[in-house]
């Protein structure tokens, strides 16, 4: 049992009985048949998904018409079923399992036990594997009503990580306190309110915040992830979200370690302290012009912006105990974010992204922290190009997606593999551009000279071979090379 916020259990005791009983609220009195709980768990679970409930509840010790509170002899810490307590039985019997929890609360009126049921995410959840819902004061199998068992289906689909909560049961001037609503009203473009309500009306309608009971606020995941001051005041597998930059003297990790920085403000309140701190850092090349000496950093800053943007939108943040990661070396960056990519790396750069975090990912192209859907890659690759620097690389694996950006190196330094991917990403850029690569066009890519295309003729020729290009014409030669999937 969690004894945890009494005084909020007492509120939303208070809060259910004056909305009644509904699709995902059941009052008992002391009706503690396992075989009841169990089919009304699912269903409740269920019924509170369709209904956009976060839970769903039953209480005990709840009279009917008029609706109040009388107490309970209910004490689920002591039943059993057979030799198994309660809790456990019930949490055998329910698949998915979902985070049930009984708590006993001393109303003033009398003692009250109080089941938070988790609305459903992943699936239909189903007791004895069989799957319920709430039909007013019914709970019928689910399969024996199509629509609402496609309704549900359909309302678990768009079920995503930014809407659940991070801290509960907060005042205003936690609220206040906790997220930079400064910079939400700035990064936004829009006028601060004059007053705590406006300011509060605003953090909800952005599903930075919501409601919870007796006058206090919830504030959601895509509240502390994007505007926390210290993501290390909410939970632990948040505080770990934060964007971890490690800084190498050398070109490996055996090198000493020369800037570490572990983020603790939520992405949108820190991005650009994050980025003016990377682009700080970065190593820089002085060149030489007609007249002047220009400096000039090592790794495009446009780059690094859209990379790191990048993987804070399309992370996997249902995965515990990991965020992304940018590592500096004295020859390249590479920015790691957990989960892995929801579209092949070969085909990141043409393809509409696909966002886990379509609340986080919306809201951030509204601040300008990021481009529009699409755009941003096609940016990278375009930044790799002008500063002919190798072809940045897009590492997938089970769990993870690693981008690598690479400092400058010439033609003649770069590895067949990086000059073959280089070849395949600019025939993508010139062919999402309405063009098509040409062997001029790949030799002014590498920064070859017209004498020596052949070079780049031969690069043609080996992606050619690993089926990364092909020629737009077949019968006409010189009509140029676009992508395999073309």
């Amino acid at each position: 049992m969690n004894p945890a916020n009494p005084q909020r259990l007492i509120d939303l005791i208070d809060d259910l009985i004056r909305k009644g009983e509904v699709s995902w609220v059941e009052f008992k009195l002391n009706n503690a048949d396992p075989e009841m709980i169990g089919p009304r768990i699912a269903a409740i679970s269920n019924a509170a998904r369709l209904a956009g409930q976060q839970t769903g509840f039953m209480l005990w010790g709840i009279s009917d018409a008029p609706a109040k509170v009388v107490g309970t002899t209910f004490n689920p810490e002591s039943d059993c079923v057979g030799n198994q307590v309660l809790s456990f039985w019930l949490a055998r019997q329910l698949v998915p399992s979902i985070a049930f929890q009984f708590h006993r609360v001393r109303h003033p009126d009398g003692e009250v036990v109080v089941l938070e049921i988790p609305a459903a995410t992943s699936a239909p959840v189903a007791f004895k594997n069989v799957a319920y819902l709430r039909i007013g004061s019914a709970t019928p199998k689910l399969t024996d009503y199509p629509e609402r068992y496609q309704s549900l289906l359909s309302a678990l689909r768009p079920y995503a990580w930014e809407h659940g909560i991070a801290l509960q049961y907060v005042t205003s001037d936690d609220v206040f306190n906790l997220l930079d609503y400064a910079q939400y009203f700035r990064l936004t473009k829009q006028p601060l309110p004059d007053n705590r309500m406006g300011i509060l009306d605003r953090l909800k309608a952005d599903q930075l915040i919501a409601e919870d009971v007796g006058g206090r606020w919830n504030i959601t995941n895509l509240g502390a992830i994007l505007f926390a001051v210290d993501l290390t005041q909410f939970s632990q597998s948040l505080a770990r979200k934060g964007v971890r930059f490690i800084g190498y003297g050398g070109t490996n990790k055996a090198t000493p370690v020369s800037h570490r920085q572990d983020g603790k403000r939520g992405y949108a309140a820190g991005f650009e302290g994050l980025i003016s701190y990377i682009n700080g850092l970065l190593p820089r090349n002085e060149h030489i012009g007609q007249a002047l000496r220009v400096e000039h950093p090592l790794f495009p800053e446009l780059a690094i912006r859209e990379l790191v943007a990048n993987a804070l939108i399309h992370q996997d943040l249902t995965i515990t105990g990991a965020g992304p990661q940018i590592e500096m070396f004295s020859d390249r960056i590479e920015i790691t974010n957990p989960g892995a990519p929801l579209v092949m790396p070969e085909r990141m750069i043409d393809l509409p992204p696909r966002s886990r975090n379509e609340a986080m990912a919306s809201l951030m192209r509204r601040m300008g922290l990021c481009e529009e859907q699409g755009s941003g890659l096609d940016k990278v690759i375009a930044e790799a190009e002008i500063f002919q620097l190798p072809a940045p690389l897009f590492r997938a694996s089970d769990d993870s997606l690693q981008v690598v950006l690479y400092g400058p190196r010439t033609f003649a330094q770069m590895t067949p593999d990086e000059r073959v991917r280089a070849c395949y990403q600019h025939a993508v850029l010139k062919f999402i551009s309405g063009e098509r690569m040409k062997n001029a066009s790949l030799c002014d890519r590498f920064g070859i000279a017209k004498q020596n295309a052949a070079q780049a003729s031969q690069v043609i020729n080996l992606a050619i071979q690993q089926g990364l290009i092909k020629p737009a014409d077949l019968e006409h030669p010189r009509s140029g090379y676009v992508p395999y999937w073309a």
